[in-house]
């Protein structure tokens, strides 16, 4: 098959067969390819916000530490293939396409013995547990879809160790409609005698975490948000100390210091379960060459031009905070394109009524809210907002109205960012 004809296919059987959460079809599907993931050890992470963030920290500390490191994640910003890397680096083509072909085929004959076809999702994450086997990854940071017990993901036995993220309100037609019970699908990714590390949680979120770790028989290493102390918050660079260390990163926004902690704890909790190569020093190279795109990213300097991926609720109160550190005294220009299943009113309501002016435009993808609609919500926020008919309409308008002393904000969905970056040329 050649490389479009894959991204054809995966395409189509997005649209028709949807997401579909179980682990039946999965295991059936890695059965049938000789159940690769059996084969790999695993690093799993589940949440809502910051998986990409810590996925980075984590994959970049493995890295520096000399382990061959493959991280399968989602969703992609430019590139299919960046859902599947060793060591930073993505998938050719034609190993893609080969992988492709081989599961494409196994899925048709998975249909015609009586079996569900699996799901796009279902097929990359085969995909990843082939590609990674094959090139003799040491271990593998595999982040979790929308959930976590029925994600597709947790089809893996071999777990070294769990890491949940921060978990808010998201996916509440799949995952329940409390936090308490998307926290229980989420934690569905804890394995007996698996050790987990853990974001600081709210009381009811850590009650589940808890109960679902004694299930297991295993223990949970919260993040200690009180010893994340003596922040420096920059434009290129951040600094913090965590536990009197003292660190220095690359990804930029308020919640990244979290993030970091978190991954902190993953690796001091990896070196004490096999990972002898993982040392203090490692750590701290890991963290400060991590890079992760569209998160709080600067892709343009004059006049700044920010991106960030916040398209739910909590994720949207981090932006704020962002914002009102790095841009507190400085005009703003909005830019929104979101999904018309996240919590759009309270994003637009966080983030949009300071702006001067705000431009709505589509993410590319069928589940894109219209212009033309989502600035009918953003009206009612801030009347000062104009429909555009693309990303580069969008752009040019707030290019053309920003001065030396605005700020241009970027957010929302994966999907339309990428363009931006496409437009500026950012590497």
């Amino acid at each position: 098959m050649k490389y479009t004809e894959c991204l054809e296919r995966i395409d189509e059987t997005a649209h028709s067969v949807g997401i579909v959460p179980g682990l039946d079809t999965i295991r059936e599907l890695c059965r049938r390819l000789g159940d690769p993931q059996d084969k790999l050890k695993f690093i799993h992470i589940a949440g809502t916000n910051g998986k990409g963030s810590c996925l980075a920290f984590i994959s970049s500390i493995l890295k520096e530490a000399g382990y061959k490191t493959g991280c399968y994640c989602s969703p992609v910003i430019r590139d299919y293939r960046e859902r599947f890397t060793i060591n930073g680096r993505m998938i050719s083509m034609k190993a893609m396409c080969g992988y492709m072909e081989r599961i494409f085929d196994i899925c048709d004959r998975m249909v015609a013995d009586g079996f569900t076809h699996p799901s796009a999702f279902e097929i990359e994450t085969a995909v990843a547990f082939c590609y990674f086997l094959d090139k003799g990854c040491d271990v593998v940071v595999l982040e979790a879809g929308m959930g976590g017990k029925l994600d597709a993901t947790n089809v893996v036995k071999t777990t070294s160790l769990a890491v949940l993220t921060s978990i808010s309100m998201d996916h509440m037609a799949y995952l329940g409609d409390t936090p308490a019970k998307i926290a229980e699908n989420k934690c569905g990714i804890i394995k007996t005698h698996v050790p987990v590390v853990s974001m600081y949680a709210t009381e009811e979120i850590t009650e589940v975490t808890d109960r679902i770790c004694a299930a297991n028989e295993t223990g949970c290493t919260y993040v200690d948000r009180d010893s994340i102390k003596n922040i420096r918050y920059g434009t290129t660079k951040q600094f913090f100390e965590y536990r009197y260390t003292r660190y220095a990163i690359s990804l930029l926004g308020t919640w990244q210091t979290d993030n970091a902690a978190l991954a902190i704890e993953a690796a001091e909790t990896l070196m004490w379960h096999g990972f002898e190569r993982i040392t203090s020093e490692k750590i701290k190279k890991g963290l400060a060459s991590a890079t992760w795109p569209a998160r709080f990213q600067t892709v343009c300097k004059n006049p700044r031009f920010i991106i960030d991926g916040a398209h739910n609720d909590d994720a949207a109160k981090r932006l704020r905070e962002s914002i009102d550190i790095f841009a507190k005294d400085k005009k703003k220009i909005y830019i929104v394109g979101m999904f018309r299943d996240k919590e759009i009113e309270k994003v637009i309501s966080r983030i949009t009524g300071d702006g001067e002016l705000v431009f709505t435009c589509a993410a590319r993808s069928a589940r894109a809210m219209d212009p033309i609609e989502l600035a009918g919500i953003v009206r009612n926020i801030n009347p000062r907002v104009t429909a555009c008919d693309s990303v580069n309409e969008a752009v040019e308008f707030a290019m053309a109205a920003a001065d030396e002393d605005t700020v241009i904000i970027a957010f929302g969905s994966l999907a339309y960012l990428g363009k931006i970056m496409d437009i500026f040329d950012v590497k």
